[in-house]
């Protein structure tokens, strides 16, 4: 009897974890058909498009409220179809739609799935609950979630991280930093500092101001430095570029800013200033020394500081359980302490191994397979 798997992934992170896992699932059982709502990725894969993708292309706070209605539908409309043509369901991601569409759907009867849970050991982790009530069981890209949700007694299964897979040793070498350094047009023997300011646009404005004035303090006290500067965009580039012309514009004569390939001016660099977040697991597992940051607007800071339970906030750290990188957070993420730490971390770096170490392993042990770890998730509830 043909197995027919339902998923949903609303943006394109989640459409490439959710063709990994369909190549998964049709590597372990050859009667199986696919039926949901994925980008280019999962069509790929032989996904039966319910809707397009773009209908979930919704940023910030009002845009979702002005669609909302639009959205309301589209879930009342998933769900029959689902419900209807699913045996299995599996919501990538896209937290607030995919646990409504699972908590909707497993009321109907149909075995549901989350892959990669929300930040439950950060903030909110009252959400743990909420997260129970929508699936049979949470798929996790980290090996400490499974805990949090052991408390409230819900199935958690590591999987492993994707990015871990995609990112192996070899891209780590010298022979891999001087391949990323001729892509960018920068001289071998060059000292770079690689600055990830964020991939949205209130990021950018929020980290831009400090991180460019440190880079530009760190390439007074070394002249030869490369400055290149990530940027997921046009428009968001032309905002790095401002900032740097606003706040540091002894930069702007010897400075890159590259556009869409993060991973390459992490791989050609020597020392990276990143925002908290995704990039700092992707220096982790390149084997880069960084300092992490993070700035939130003063209201926002104050409406999440009381649900914020986590020590740290940069991905090596939690899961090293340890200061394995410097953290710089709101009214600490200044130019001048950012500097300093840069410069420590650096020394560091020089004189000892250890945290390089410590990457190599933590790297290792998020290199799973992923993709068929979560398919065999889903296959044995199924």
């Amino acid at each position: 009897m043909t197995l027919r798997v339902g998923l949903l992934a609303g943006e394109a992170s989640g459409d490439l974890l959710g063709a990994s896992l369909m190549a998964g699932i049709k590597a372990q059982r050859s009667d199986v058909e696919f039926v949901g709502v994925g980008g280019p990725a999962m069509l790929a894969q032989g996904l039966d498009s319910l809707a397009p993708i773009s209908e979930f292309e919704v940023n910030g706070f009002v845009e979702p409220l002005k669609r909302l209605p639009r959205l309301l539908a589209l879930l009342r409309r998933l769900t029959d179809e689902l419900a209807e043509q699913a045996d299995v369901f599996i919501g990538i991601d896209f937290n607030v739609f995919n646990l409504l569409l699972e908590k909707r759907l497993k009321g109907r009867g149909l075995t549901t799935l989350h892959y990669v849970s929300p930040s439950v050991y950060a903030w909110r982790r009252g959400r743990v609950k909420t997260v129970g009530r929508a699936c049979h069981r949470v798929l996790t890209l980290y090996p400490f979630e499974p805990a949090f949700y052991a408390t409230a007694g819900v199935d958690a299964r590591f999987v492993g991280h994707p990015m871990a897979d995609e990112i192996g040793p070899d891209q780590a070498t010298a022979q891999a930093k001087n391949g990323a350094r001729q892509r960018l047009s920068i001289a071998a023997d060059s000292q770079v500092l690689a600055v990830l300011p964020g991939s949205r646009r209130s990021e950018i404005a929020l980290m831009m101001p400090a991180f460019a004035e440190a880079a530009a303090r760190l390439k007074s006290q070394r002249p030869g430095l490369r400055v290149v500067f990530a940027s997921t965009s046009d428009s968001h580039r032309a905002l790095v570029a401002d900032a740097v012309r606003q706040f540091a514009p002894s930069l702007e004569a010897d400075m890159t800013i590259d556009v869409g390939s993060a991973r390459v001016v992490l791989t050609a660099c020597d020392l990276a200033l990143v925002k908290s977040g995704t990039a700092t697991l992707e220096a982790m597992l390149l084997g880069k020394p960084m300092v992490v940051s993070y700035r939130l607007g003063s209201v926002s800071a104050f409406l999440v500081r009381p649900f914020i339970r986590s020590e740290f906030f940069a991905l090596p750290n939690i899961l090293a359980g340890r200061a394995l990188v410097p953290e710089l957070i709101q009214a600490d993420a200044t130019a001048d302490k950012l500097t300093a730490a840069l410069l420590q971390v650096e020394e560091q770096w020089q004189s000892d191994d250890h945290c390089a170490r410590r990457f190599a392993e933590l790297a290792q042990q998020l290199r799973r397979n992923a993709g068929a770890q979560a398919a065999a998730a889903v296959l044995e509830l199924v």
